[in-house]
């Protein structure tokens, strides 16, 4: 094997890995040694299996929490924080494939599991389920209790599994670490059959635990002075700041200026924020200079600096949010967290860049996704209301009475703009 984490590479025959790995199990079982074509990481999990003194016979794991007491951990867990987003990037993969995303916690105690009703009602027969104690010391060799004990990606294939009863499934899995503290929470995996065994699905399982772990940066406190900073400017005119406990509602000038420098921490000099802010390139610095000195005396000294102009502390803003999920793949939480367009009427340049570049690229994922209802969630606002690009893809997907008939408005209006022009 090119790559030791890999379980199958591209052109193996599974089924005569299988069997090689069955003879393989078989003698560790009866003997204590481990022979080609074992992999290493799965040779250490059967040894630790062994002294842990899990049974290969073993016919399920043992259910540590149930009920009321499953629902209250699963609710304080921090990974509960980026369950949409396992679902974004997973649900459809799992659903489609007759596979399952699960999720455990640092002890491999599986907190959710999902996927093809099917492969569910299978899994459940090893009770591979909520609440379930899946760690290594308890049903040996398999991907998200392998994770967690070695704190990285790794697959389980079929007969590489210590317990007989699991070894019909394939597993690739991922650790997940808290941001701030490095700390290890918990694994995200993906279970099903031979196909999983592939280096796609791990690096798969590894992009979406590392899109978990920049999710749950987001929720991190600011670094520093500890103080969290919070700019909403999505779907209003006039940004509301939130800082130390003070809400601030700032002019539209005022507005545009926190947000060029939230996006800009490093600092920007009198000249470039200039030419972010105003067409006409006649207006003096004096004039940003009034600006500036009014908006001190609004925040606090100790908010806004000078030389560069820059903001003393980070800003969580609600437009990077939006941006951030985009960038994991997470389109229905980007369209939930979009409230609409950044400082709808501000025309200062830089502003109407960002304002087009982030709805254009939400508008493109939304239709690339093809979901009738993310569809039907955006012509329902106003910003989406007469957007002809949406349209015709809903009508594509769902097309209804109504939705045949607005395209034909717009299809219509957009005739007549063309013959007038």
């Amino acid at each position: 094997m090119t790559d030791p984490w890999v379980a199958l590479e591209p052109g193996a025959d599974p089924d005569e890995r299988v069997r090689m790995l069955r003879r393989a199990h078989e003698r560790f079982t009866d003997m204590g040694t481990v022979s080609r074509p074992v992999r290493p990481v799965v040779a250490d999990s059967w040894r630790r299996s062994a002294r842990a003194r899990v049974c290969p016979e073993g016919t399920g794991a043992e259910v540590d929490l149930t009920d009321g007491d499953l629902g209250a951990y699963r609710a304080e867990h921090p990974l509960a924080r980026v369950m949409p987003l396992f679902r974004e990037l997973m649900g459809t993969f799992a659903a489609d494939g007759e596979h399952l995303l699960a999720v455990c916690d640092a002890q491999g105690r599986l907190l959710w599991v999902e996927g093809h009703p099917r492969a569910r009602q299978r899994a459940g027969r090893m009770n591979f389920v909520p609440g379930a104690r899946w760690a290594e010391t308890a049903m040996g060799t398999n991907a998200p209790g392998t994770a967690v004990a070695v704190d990285r990606p790794v697959q389980v294939f079929a007969t590489e599994h210590f317990i007989r009863r699991v070894q019909p499934w394939t597993c690739a899995a991922a650790p997940v670490h808290d941001p701030r503290t490095g700390r290890l929470i918990g694994a995200v995996d993906i279970t099903g059959g031979d196909g999983l065994a592939h280096p796609h699905s791990l690096a798969f399982v590894q992009a979406v635990a590392r899109a978990a772990e920049s999710q749950l940066a987001l929720f991190a406190p600011s670094a520093g002075t500890g103080e969290t900073v919070e700019l909403t400017v999505l779907g209003r005119d006039e940004a509301l700041l939130v800082a130390g406990g003070r809400k601030v509602r700032l002019s539209r000038r005022h507005s545009e200026i926190v947000v060029l420098l939230a996006r800009h921490p490093e600092g920007l000099t009198g000249d470039e924020l200039l030419c972010a802010l105003y067409e006409d390139e006649s207006v003096p610095p004096v004039t940003l200079r009034a600006e500036l000195a009014r908006l001190r005396r609004v925040l606090g000294g100790e908010l806004l600096r000078s030389r560069p102009y820059r903001l003393a502390v980070p800003v969580e803003c609600d437009i990077d949010i939006v941006e951030r999920r985009l960038g994991a793949g997470a389109v229905t939480a980007a369209a939930a967290a979009y409230a609409g367009p950044l400082l709808p009427q501000s025309q200062a340049p830089a502003l109407v860049r960002l304002r087009r570049r982030v709805a254009d690229q939400l508008r493109s994922a939304l239709v690339d996704r093809n979901d009738p209802d993310l569809l039907a969630g955006w012509t329902r606002a106003p910003w989406g209301e007469d957007d002809l690009v949406v349209w015709r893809a809903l009508a594509s997907l769902r097309p209804t009475a109504p939705v045949l008939a607005r395209l034909r408005e717009l299809d219509a209006e957009l005739a007549a703009s063309s013959a007038s022009g």
